[in-house]
């Protein structure tokens, strides 16, 4: 079977090496803190997604909706970017359709947060530009639509290099291999469509989000005077946040390339090992953690609920919500 080159080869040997020799040198420690920490944020976004779904109010407004998904794709996310850094630390071969599976969900849930992030920009826009409307135009059948589309862009270009590799070399996905994303390209071509696709796909939604951002900002300075512009300067934060959130995102795609150049720049294997850790940690995890402490502790109507819930639903009972 052909590959993409001859260096992608032997970084992808390097890294292997290396694994073999850094798991006899006592780095369960950082696996272990990789575990505690995916899970404790798996278990803070399980918390905020149930403190969305106890109120009806929550479940039936629009942003609450895609904050939601939000939360339930980066979980997703989280729990099967830190198996995939798991197994390659731990130097595990997986069976391709395996693989293949970890990898279509990741990469399913990396793309679903940029459009999910447009989606929460858009209804903000919305709501601020055309409040009169906003009922009319943003609904939950209209909310599901769009999270259905979203999720079919996550998967398609996915699920093309899948089919490709299934039909030219059906052996291939009985094959045991180091599970990594670049293992289904076998030809160049899918490289240069997967890298332009991620130029245009991050791109339109940077342009989404900065439309509304502008907009928004427009709009608030213009009734800046006006005592009842606080929901409008709230929205502007909240679309800013939403362009500081995308921008953690943007990050993500720097991963592949600072741990190649980690690979060849190592000169041993503990150093290269040290890097990767850092890489993972500041570059995929940590702007996939950030989600509820951004949005949801921000919002007066989530927070004493969610902090009710965290607590193991300790001290007063909120019974009422009021969402503006």
């Amino acid at each position: 079977m052909s590959v993409i080159n001859d260096s992608t080869v032997e970084v992808l040997l390097v890294h292997q090496q290396i694994f073999q020799v850094a798991m006899t040198e006592g780095r369960m420690a950082k696996v272990s803190f990789i575990m505690l920490m995916s899970l404790f944020f798996i278990y803070l976004n399980a918390t905020m997604v149930y403190t969305l779904w106890s109120k009806p109010v929550f479940k039936e407004t629009p942003r609450y909706i895609l904050f939601n998904h939000m939360l339930f794709n980066d979980s997703i996310h989280i729990f099967v970017t830190s198996l995939l850094f798991i197994f390659s630390v731990a130097y595990l071969r997986l069976v391709m359709v395996a693989c293949a599976f970890l990898v279509f969900v990741s990469s399913a849930t990396f793309r679903n947060a940029p459009l999910n992030l447009a989606l929460m920009s858009l209804e903000r826009y919305v709501a601020i530009s055309f409040p009169l409307r906003h009922t009319e135009i943003v609904t939950q059948k209209r909310n599901y639509f769009a999270i259905g589309i979203i999720w079919f862009m996550g998967l398609l270009h996915f699920l093309t290099d899948l089919f490709y590799v299934a039909a030219t070399d059906p052996k291939f996905l009985t094959s045991q291999i180091f599970c990594t994303r670049e293992r289904l390209f076998i030809k160049q071509w899918q490289v240069d469509v997967y890298q332009g696709f991620n130029v245009f796909y991050f791109v339109s939604v940077s342009m989404i989000i900065l439309f509304t951002y502008i907009s928004i900002l427009i709009t608030t300075r213009s009734i800046s005077s006006n005592k009842d512009s606080a929901p409008q300067k709230k929205a502007h934060k909240t679309v800013l946040l939403h362009l500081i959130q995308l921008g953690l995102c943007l990050t993500s795609f720097l991963y592949g390339i600072i741990e190649r150049a980690a690979a060849m720049a190592s000169s041993n294997s503990s150093l290269f090992i040290d890097l990767r850790y850092l890489n993972y940690v500041v570059v995929l995890l940590l702007p996939r953690c950030l989600s509820p402490l951004i949005y949801g502790l921000r919002d007066d109507a989530v927070r004493p609920l969610f902090m009710y819930y965290f607590c193991c639903a300790r001290g007063k009972r909120i019974t009422t919500v009021n969402v503006h």
